[in-house]
């Protein structure tokens, strides 16, 4: 998954950064409010409780953005699309985790732990000595 960040616009919303289209991130919030509201855990059946509520349009949730703030609307989302494009890369991110044991999801500090990485590993390359690069001109 690709991130493409703004230090000048930084939306106010980490969905808004992670996710490309306002429906995977109105989605993704309502899966991780839906997650909060289980002690920060789901096992792999009520996830598929989850995505086949939303593929069959039956997911009832309210929503804090506008045009839809303070209604309770349906939402729907294709179960694979879900899982492809919204559990799938959450998971790569290290925004959630998944026990093969327990066989549950739970919410993770993994993604910010990335971050974190991600930044050093910026200040290294930063730090390294000049290395001898010269691009030579092609003879015409």
């Amino acid at each position: 998954m690709v991130i493409l960040v703004d230090q000048f616009n930084l939306p106010d919303d980490i969905f808004e950064i992670v996710f490309a289209t306002s429906q995977q991130k109105i989605v993704a919030k309502v899966l991780i409010n839906c997650f909060k509201e289980n002690n920060s855990e789901l096992t792999k059946t009520e996830m598929s409780l989850f995505a086949t509520k939303l593929h069959e349009g039956n997911l009832i949730t309210y929503i804090d953005e506008e045009p839809y703030k303070g209604k309770q609307i349906k939402l729907s989302y294709n179960k694979r699309q879900f899982y492809d494009r919204i559990l799938t890369p959450m998971r790569s991110m290290g925004l959630i985790d998944y026990d093969l044991y327990k066989k549950t999801y739970k919410i993770s500090e993994n993604f910010n732990r990335l971050m974190m990485k991600i930044g050093l590993m910026w200040v290294k390359e930063i730090r390294k000595p000049v290395v001898d690069f010269r691009i030579k001109a092609e003879q015409v």
